[in-house]
């Protein structure tokens, strides 16, 4: 009972944080503002991925959710390495 009430909970700020995310994806308005939003939405997978498997039991999904995490920290470090080199910048 109080795990299911946890589990809604937790679907619902996910499913807000992810609306939220979205729009600053949407909105901008810098290229890293971008970046940091997508990071945010992986990140925000990987937590419904996680309360998933907290619901249904089936743990094979959370190789699923590591590679979800592995792939997304690799994209933050391909695109900081990117402006490092002298990428797209625009300083406000």
């Amino acid at each position: 009972m109080v795990l299911q009430f946890a589990i809604f909970v937790s679907y619902g700020l996910l499913s807000l944080a992810l609306l939220l995310g979205f729009v600053r994806l949407v909105l901008g308005p810098s290229l890293p503002d971008r970046v940091v939003a997508l990071e945010l939405l992986a990140s925000l997978t990987v937590g419904f991925i996680a309360v998933s498997v907290v619901a249904s039991g089936r743990a094979p999904f959370l190789d699923v959710a590591m590679v979800l995490a592995l792939t997304a920290f690799l994209a933050a470090v391909g695109f900081a390495r990117y402006l490092e080199k002298g990428g797209h910048r625009v300083d406000h």
